[in-house]
């Protein structure tokens, strides 16, 4: 097979052999990809930079029987503020551990991608409390996965006005009278349903230009919890680096 030349995103990096790297790649086309980087951890090689965990390049690689083989790369961005921030690596490598799960070999994975790339880079490049990031891309990806919740009406009764809560069986919002009866439904308030509302249909480069009180942050930080952790039949926990 001739050479492939692809963008992505390093996700996972693995000592190989005496000087080689076996890497996990995220691609727009080709989905998750094993790569071998031969000689990548010599300190001259052309390899060395594109070949580190999140770095996002252009990659020039062949197919072998297993893997691909990387030739050459050419980075685009290696989120530097992110290794050097204690908290933001941890809630960029909670992120990829996601992402390692949710994606596949030969998958479409262009919106995927591009919801990762902008997490990625709010946590490297803003303030924004990194809860609100780790919430909004939660909510995302779900929708993306094919589990966007219902959120034109109750989910039970068709009602449009007087929602004020957020059904987790049931996936959607539900009014008042229909959510008291749900036990696994969550009170939201107004703000917070705005925020769900706005995190499902946003454009993607405008998904993270708003901000939430400490009260709807945490509303929204439980409910998309829950519903991840549901939804993925996994339980998803921010663990320490070291």
């Amino acid at each position: 097979m001739g050479t492939i030349k692809t963008n992505g995103i390093i996700i996972s990096e693995n000592n190989f052999g005496d000087s080689d790297k076996m890497l996990t790649m995220l691609t727009p086309g080709l989905g998750k990809i094993s790569c071998v980087a031969k000689g990548a951890r010599r300190t001259k090689s052309a390899l060395l930079a594109g070949t580190q965990l999140l770095c996002f390049g252009e990659y020039l690689m062949y197919k072998g029987s297993n893997t691909y083989n990387i030739n050459s790369c050419e980075t685009i961005e290696v989120f530097y503020n992110i290794r050097t921030d204690l908290d933001k690596l941890k809630y960029a490598v909670h992120i990829t551990k996601i992402i390692r799960d949710v994606t596949e070999e030969n998958q479409n994975c262009y919106k995927i991608l591009q919801l990762f790339l902008n997490t990625l880079y709010v946590i490297s490049e803003t303030d924004k409390d990194l809860n609100l990031v780790l919430s909004i891309f939660k909510l995302r990806l779900l929708s993306i996965l094919g589990f966007t919740p219902r959120i034109n009406e109750c989910v039970s009764c068709k009602e449009k006005n007087d929602i004020a809560y957020f059904s987790i069986k049931d996936n959607g919002f539900k009014c008042e009278a229909c959510g008291k009866q749900d036990k696994g439904s969550i009170k939201i308030n107004q703000s917070t349903q705005n925020a769900i509302k706005y995190i499902i249909s946003a454009p993607a480069k405008k998904l993270f230009s708003f901000s939430l009180k400490d009260e709807s942050l945490k509303e929204l930080e439980i409910l998309t919890k829950i519903y991840f952790n549901e939804k993925l039949e996994k339980e998803y926990k921010l663990e320490e680096l070291f």
